[in-house]
């Protein structure tokens, strides 16, 4: 028996074309002849990368937990900030199927960008924080400042000359004329011979409208040296404290004597205040003539 010749090209073995490819999948019933059918299993298309999802939530935690801090806001805007641009880098490659980790990604580019509006307000808090401090700082140094001048220039206010007018706290305004010679009598206490006595004339106006009291009407005298001197004390009656109370409008006149040393008679400072507890004293100086 004779086989059948194969077609022009062709050769057979055992029923089978010589160039039959026994790997090839078998070609369908329904199909012709030679036409491959799909493979019954999908074919893998590599590995999903979803490495950048994961990196954008945990740095979108770091820079949530760190924001959260206010004195760490100077640190916490970084990882915020590389969590959005992988959290957007993640959600890109989810769209074209590369990654499997989409909500991830979402999440943290969602946290990045919680992050970085808390590290913008902790920065904003902290700048007005420290600005409002060095204001008050800067307002307590001025303050002081202003205090100490103004001290300093009460103290310069409350140092006179013989003749001029010093105003106390209540109302009382108070002159001290120049100093004129006075000539003790014999019985005269608190004079050394050869020392040099002067009269001393202060006078109180009462500016207000209420009565003032006068506790401390007694002036105290430095002469040239800064020593005190002595209060003179005679019969004449030619000294007159003053004392009491002052009325609305009216006037007081105190008159005192002091002696002063030879070596130190030639200028002399006279201290007073109507009430030491509540003024500071005032000063008169000048020559005695």
């Amino acid at each position: 028996m004779t086989t059948p010749a194969s077609p022009e090209g062709s050769s057979t073995t055992g029923g089978q074309p010589q160039d039959h490819n026994p790997w090839a999948p078998p070609p369908s019933s329904s199909s012709p002849a030679g036409e491959v059918r799909p493979l019954p299993y999908p074919v893998p298309t590599g590995q999903p990368r979803n490495g950048m999802g994961i990196t954008a939530l945990v740095l979108g935690l770091v820079g949530l937990v760190l924001g959260l801090f206010i004195i760490l806001f100077w640190i916490s805007w970084l990882p915020a900030l590389l969590a959005v641009v992988f959290g957007s880098i993640g959600v890109s490659q989810a769209r074209k199927g590369l990654t499997t980790n989409k909500p991830m990604a979402v999440t943290g580019l969602v946290m990045g960008i919680v992050g970085l509006l808390i590290s913008v307000g902790s920065a904003v808090f902290a700048v007005v924080t420290v600005k409002h401090v060095v204001d008050e700082a800067r307002a307590k140094v001025k303050e002081s400042k202003e205090e100490r001048k103004s001290a300093a220039a009460e103290e310069k206010a409350r140092h006179l000359s013989f003749g001029e007018t010093y105003t106390f706290g209540n109302g009382l305004k108070v002159t001290v004329a120049e100093p004129a010679p006075f000539t003790p009598d014999a019985f005269a206490h608190g004079h050394a011979k050869g020392n040099k006595a002067v009269q001393v004339t202060v006078t109180v106006v009462n500016t207000g409208k209420e009565r003032v009291s006068v506790p401390t009407g007694l002036p105290d005298v430095n002469d040239a040296d800064g020593a005190s001197a002595e209060l003179v004390i005679d019969g004449s009656g030619r000294q007159k404290v003053i004392t009491g109370y002052v009325l609305p409008g009216r006037t007081a006149v105190g008159k005192y004597a002091f002696s002063l040393p030879p070596a130190a008679a030639d200028r002399m400072e006279v201290e007073f205040s109507p009430d030491a507890m509540r003024w500071d004293d005032a000063y008169w100086s000048g020559p005695t003539h």
